[in-house]
């Protein structure tokens, strides 16, 4: 699929970009084995035009000094969370992380004191489950409900693990790795549940931009009412959308004062700034990216419809619908296969361990990549499961 943006660039997400010997975590990991590898959280498509040019102009200026956030970044966050979701940001409510993965640890210090318990669903992305012990508390592991191929809360099992230590709760919204996008009505529960026991909560909705589902709409839980907002930290960053994770710009949504200043005297002087082209690279996202992102959004819905198709005729395979994200979560436990990991490995695919999630028997498949390479990584394991029989090419 091949189209223009604003800057009148091409873009093409068919296009296999050569990454190794870019020090690249996600390929240097296989680095001399033939492995493709859809393990960790990055797309092997090249970001933005309009993300690539802000880059070049910045560069050329030639100077790389100490940098705030620039005026318009804010504005154009605040213009973006206005005309997705409706919601009216305040500038003094954001607060600029290097990486969202640092807001989930700075929330965890943020609220509560050392022993504190901190609850969240699994599986779920392992530093979920790092960050409270991490912080000196104690993480409370909630497992989410598997209906058919879909993953529900348990409300149940989330107020039997509910006792008066409990100060925050950590959400996944949309959750990696099932692919869940919560509806109205399970985030207003959760939304109770927190009231009743005087919970803060850190959404983390980094994947809110990559919906894949026509029918489907994120809603932060913060946009619920002003008394969740208050009680609310929500994360957020253009890393995953539009593919620029490693310039780590990354930010924090807080509307209460008490709050907000707990979140940034956690942060201390440890949490280093938001690197200068971090910002430029999130402000070109926001303010000119749009257009990408809907026909990136249409390519990763072609992907995750041929590896749900794919998989599904796998033998002791299965796979959850994934309604955002671009990350599958595949159930290989009925093959019997000890180590899943390091038996698609050993076909040629890396993808992570469920174990990793708090889930073992599962693996989870990034499929943001290219088509051709994706359906080469398809076959491979198909072949694997079913070496004695013929493996037509998707």
């Amino acid at each position: 699929m091949t189209e223009t943006d604003a800057t009148g660039q091409y873009f093409n997400f068919d296009e296999i970009i050569d990454r190794r010997g870019t020090a690249s975590e996600k390929w240097d990991k296989y680095q001399g084995r033939d492995i493709i590898p859809l393990w960790v959280a990055d797309m092997d498509f090249r970001s933005p035009p309009a993300i690539i040019q802000a880059l070049q102009e910045r560069v050329s200026h030639g100077v790389f000094g100490y940098t705030h956030p620039p005026e318009g970044l804010s504005e154009a966050v605040q213009d973006s969370l206005l005309a997705e979701y409706g919601w009216r940001v305040e500038k003094e409510w954001i607060t600029w992380l290097p990486g969202l993965v640092t807001g989930l640890n700075v929330s965890c210090r943020a609220v509560g004191g050392p022993d504190d318990e901190v609850i969240t669903f699994t599986p779920v992305y392992p530093p979920f489950m790092s960050a409270p012990p991490l912080s000196g508390r104690k993480a409370v592991k909630v497992p989410l409900r598997q209906q058919e191929d879909r993953w529900e809360l348990d409300l149940d099992a989330l107020e039997a693990s509910a006792t008066p230590a409990t100060k925050l709760l950590l959400l996944c919204s949309p959750h990696n790795p099932v692919g869940r996008v919560w509806t109205r009505g399970e985030l207003a529960d959760l939304a109770d549940f927190a009231e009743r026991h005087d919970l803060v909560i850190c959404s983390d909705d980094i994947h809110a931009g990559l919906v894949l589902d026509e029918n489907v709409r994120h809603i932060p839980i913060a946009t619920l009412s002003e008394e969740v907002a208050r009680r609310t930290i929500t994360l957020l960053a253009p890393s995953k959308t539009f593919n620029i994770p490693g310039l780590g710009c990354s930010f924090a949504i807080i509307s209460d004062d008490s709050l907000r200043r707990a979140f940034r005297k956690a942060m201390g002087r440890i949490v280093p700034h938001v690197n200068l082209l971090g910002y430029t690279a999130a402000e070109a996202a926001y303010r000119h990216c749009e257009g990408w992102r809907g026909e990136l959004i249409e390519y990763l819905r072609g992907n995750r419809d041929l590896v749900a198709r794919e998989v599904r005729a796998m033998p002791g395979l299965s796979v959850a619908h994934v309604e955002a994200t671009y990350l599958s979560w595949i159930d290989v436990r009925a093959t019997g296969i000890e180590d899943p990991v390091a038996f698609f490995e050993e076909a040629g695919v890396g993808l992570s361990g469920g174990a990793d999630f708090g889930l073992p028997g599962f693996v989870r498949l990034n499929f943001g990549c290219p088509r051709p390479l994706l359906e080469e990584a398809l076959r491979r394991m198909r072949k694997a499961l079913t070496p004695s029989s013929p493996c037509p090419s998707p």
